[in-house]
């Protein structure tokens, strides 16, 4: 009888274990979804950058699915954030700008939000939506950013949310203004300028760091429950300030290499297509540009080691196993290819964002497949067991995880809402054309035979009847965006 007790004792020991809603088998995944403002791919280890060394978003890499082909939908902060965050193309809702979608969407769930509905805990931990910076980061969401404390912040979006603020461009330490500054007597200043400040004191001065240490304690805090975790660093958008050993390895900075710069490069483009920022515009002589560069690079250095911080809380929480991980950055950066700096061209260096997903039970891999951020609503929602609402824009990739020679898209959709431009970008051609008559011009690169996209062939008649192709595609995709269920 003893023994029957016993028996008894253990079977309901495993019954409660198994009606648990922490059992394994019920639990549904953790999204832990880490965000790098202005991060190209191109200065990732990972992507194939010899000098800028990211150990820690590598050593994701290698766990998970890392994306060749990954295009943002915007080609700045504003509107790409709006558009994956909420499942629609900027032009659905009509945020080309740096405003919350939720205005356009009204009470439809916007990613973060459809987790929260489904009994997550969700919280974003600074700059996930868009948020001015430097200003929104300088004063810490007291409400002196000119989009308000919490910048254009969705809150119904979260359970809970954490600003970090950080002196930016006011840090102490040693700074130069690059930027418009050619002889040498403007001030360290604010504003989207390339400033690089090699910074007094720790990680924690600044607010990456903070937003990582904020970012372990919330794992630790919710490694009970099911958590979607939004992450998001603000390095390497400018200014480009980190703790002054970031800087270490790429100095002295007149040894780093620049791209080649094309005799002629811009002659047959048309005048949208030649960047907001240029070395010529920004009065950048090489000695500036190469320590633009440094200060670059420095700035991922910083951003890879709080990722490192993130992803070691993640794994002491015993929740590794059952934790989606994506990486990515809301738009790519051009570091002097054509002479461009920064974000909003179309081309390939702008459009372009690194992005790794490890997925729990997946094997590691690398996926050519063309794919959009906008994918990421439907697919984490399938990955997690969550339905996939029908109005979504984006594409399940969840195939990609077993077979990453499956394709969802013949191409990826891209736009730069200020300069009315819109890429078509397949894995030959790259279409770029301004103004939706075309009025404003058109460029086209095959990168496959030209990947820098140095020979625009648009005005080749050869290659004319791509031209036309490509000319009726977009209007069809514009028509397809439009046609959404936002004046239902």
């Amino acid at each position: 009888m003893k023994h029957l007790g016993f028996i008894a004792a253990i079977l309901c020991l495993l019954a409660a274990s198994l009606s648990s809603p922490l059992a394994a088998e019920e639990r549904r995944p953790n999204v832990l979804f880490i965000i790098s403002d202005d991060l190209t791919a191109t200065a990732l280890s990972c992507y194939g950058n010899t000098i800028c060394q990211t150990p820690n978003i590598d050593r994701l890499a290698a766990r998970g699915t890392r994306f060749t082909r990954a295009f943002c939908n915007g080609t700045y902060c504003g509107p790409s954030r709006a558009s994956f965050l909420s499942g629609y193309y900027p032009h659905a809702t009509g945020v080309l700008g740096y405003t919350s979608p939720r205005p356009a969407i009204g009470d439809r769930a916007t990613w973060p939000q459809h987790f929260k509905n489904a009994g997550y805990y969700t919280a974003r931990v600074s700059k996930i939506y868009h948020m001015g910076v430097p200003g929104g980061i300088e004063y810490g969401g007291d409400g002196r950013d000119h989009k308000g404390g919490d910048g254009a912040d969705d809150p119904a979006s979260w359970t809970e949310k954490f600003n970090s603020p950080g002196p930016e461009w006011k840090a102490k330490g040693e700074g130069e203004t690059l930027e418009g500054n050619p002889d040498g007597k403007k001030p360290v200043v604010g504003g989207n300028t390339f400033v690089v400040v090699e910074a007094e004191g720790d990680d924690l001065v600044h607010s990456d760091g903070k937003t990582a240490a904020k970012a372990v304690e919330l794992i630790e805090e919710h490694a009970d429950e099911p958590f979607f975790l939004a992450v998001g660093f603000v390095r390497p958008h400018v200014p480009f300030v980190a703790p002054a050993n970031y800087f270490e390895p790429f100095k002295p900075f007149d040894k780093l290499p620049l791209p080649p710069k094309i005799p002629g490069d811009w002659d047959d483009i048309p005048r949208a297509g030649i960047n907001y920022k240029t070395s010529k515009n920004m009065q950048m002589d090489v000695r500036r540009q190469k320590k633009a560069l440094g200060g670059y690079y420095a700035s991922v250095a910083y951003v890879d080691a709080q990722v490192g911080k993130v992803l070691d809380a993640l794994e002491a929480s015993g929740q590794a196993d059952n934790t989606i991980v994506i990486f990515t950055s809301d738009h790519g950066y051009h570091l002097g290819e054509h002479d461009f700096w920064a974000k909003v061209s179309l081309r390939d260096e702008s459009a372009m964002v690194p992005l790794i997903i490890s997925v729990p039970g997946k094997q590691p891999a690398v996926c050519d497949s063309l794919v959009e951020l906008i994918d990421l609503y439907p697919t984490v929602a399938d990955l997690c067991g969550l339905d996939i609402p029908a109005r979504l824009q984006g594409q399940d990739i969840t195939p990609m995880f077993d077979d990453p020679s499956h394709s969802v898209r013949e191409e990826a959709f891209s736009v730069a809402p200020s300069r009315k431009g819109f890429l078509l970008r397949s894995e030959q051609w790259a279409y770029i054309q301004y103004g939706e008559d075309a009025s404003q011009g058109i460029e086209l690169f095959d990168v496959k035979a030209d990947p820098e996209q140095y020979t625009n062939l648009a005005g080749d008649a050869e290659y004319a009847p791509v031209v036309e192709r490509f000319q009726a595609r977009l209007a069809a995709r514009l028509e397809s965006v439009r046609d959404n269920d936002l004046g239902n």
